[in-house]
């Protein structure tokens, strides 16, 4: 049998998925969490969605068997930066755009790029473990907005 790619999903089947910890480890890379991240954001707003992810990635990381510790799973500053960054993205849109749209434009941009974070944080501040504990200022440039 083979495996339709979860990027594919409408949104409201993603965002179930995400909810009820049901995406595989192997589908669950820093694209996807972006498509989530815009989904929540779009329907939460920043606030709520920060809130959804933190419960949301911590479940899905368990139900995979990565532990969330100082050293490893949830990161609370690279969750905290990509849902401001992705809600600016968002309401940088033309109004009307689906949402549908607007993820696939800001997934195949520079947001989607695994090392966009060290344009603003030094890799040693991004990856301590009081970045990955709570929310840490960047000490490169601020972020946009």
């Amino acid at each position: 049998m083979v495996r339709a790619p979860l990027a594919h999903l409408g949104v409201h089947e993603l965002a179930q998925r995400f909810e009820d910890a049901a995406i595989p480890a192997v589908d669950w890379t820093h694209t996807m969490h972006l498509r989530v991240g815009a989904i929540l954001v779009e329907r939460l707003g920043p606030e709520r969605a920060l809130t959804r992810l933190r419960e949301g990635i911590r479940r899905l990381n368990e139900a995979h068997g990565t532990a969330n510790s100082s050293t490893r799973g949830y990161h609370e500053t690279i969750t905290a930066a990509y849902v401001r960054l992705i809600a600016q993205f968002l309401a940088s849109c033309p109004a009307g755009m689906a949402i549908e749209e607007r993820i696939e434009e800001m997934v195949t941009g520079t947001l989607s790029e695994r090392e966009f974070l060290l344009c603003f944080y030094s890799r040693e501040r991004l990856m301590s473990q009081e970045a990955r504990a709570g929310w840490v200022e960047p000490d490169l440039a601020p972020l946009p907005g």
